[in-house]
């Protein structure tokens, strides 16, 4: 006879980036941290790979995806989700063509409203039927504006604040993606409600403008008792092990081809 945790489906979790908008080593610098040479320091650009029941769904075709791509081993994607559209979160959109031509299928994006506008209006050759197939990626944009099933999973799209303008988090089960963001607004507390895991944006102690700091990311998931804090977005300001070892317990940063898994 099964358990009843061998019949509840698996999300499997593998961080692709870690890193800050620059990457980490940053070019031009000789910190102690961009010439360290430790693994966990060298740091792609933010983005997440989520898979369950053979389904691959990517979070963000960051700058970094080709390489992310080879790292992990990555055959196939079958969706994309945007948390927003800056550039280090888009601008490996055009490696998607190659998961095209692997599979011979569309991919479809999903991302609210302005950030399906801006990939369109940005990368207006992609969405341009006039043009020939097969030297663009094949995407359909799906815009979300709630809680939606991908390939038998809810997703709960989660409003972000990231400066003056604006992210999107996204809640599996007992797991949260909430890189880039600055604030959460109260309307989705609510949303993170009971949760175990969540990799949110820690970009470096000191403050800034539209990022968390890392105190500050550790108290907002305090304040919702999650279990397990990851801090990802991480700036060359952070040595993974030095500063990881002054964390309070349940705080951890980061890596590249980190993985987790959840039972949903």
């Amino acid at each position: 006879m099964r358990s009843r945790s061998e019949n509840r489906p698996r999300l499997d979790v593998v961080v692709l980036g870690s890193g800050t908008s620059t990457g980490v080593p940053t070019l031009g610098c000789s910190c102690a941290v961009c010439t360290s040479g430790t693994p966990e320091n060298q740091r792609t650009r933010c983005s997440l790979l989520l898979s369950s029941a053979g389904r691959n769904i990517l979070i963000d075709s960051a700058t970094d995806l080709r390489q992310q791509a080879l790292r992990e081993g990555i055959g196939h994607l079958d969706a994309v989700l945007y948390t927003h559209t800056h550039a280090d979160h888009v601008n490996g959109i055009d490696d998607l063509r190659a998961f095209n031509m692997h599979s011979g299928q569309a991919i479809p994006i999903y991302g609210d409203a302005a950030s399906i506008a801006v990939i369109q209006r940005v990368f207006a050759y992609i969405f341009d039927e006039e043009l020939e197939p097969g030297y663009r990626p094949r995407l359909e944009p799906r815009v979300i504006g709630g809680p939606f099933e991908l390939f038998g999973l809810l997703i709960q799209p989660v409003p972000l604040h990231h400066g003056s303008g604006s992210s999107l988090g996204f809640r599996i089960g007992p797991f949260a993606y909430l890189t880039d963001c600055s604030a959460i607004p109260e309307t989705s507390l609510p949303l993170l409600r009971d949760l175990h895991t969540v990799i949110i944006d820690g970009l470096r102690f000191r403050p800034h403008s539209t990022h968390f700091n890392i105190p500050q990311a550790i108290e907002a998931m305090r304040e919702l008792h999650v279990q397990r804090i990851i801090l990802t977005h991480l700036s060359h300001d952070i040595d993974h092990h030095r500063h990881g070892a002054a964390l309070p317990p349940g705080a951890e940063f980061a890596y590249d081809g980190q993985r987790l898994f959840f039972l949903l």
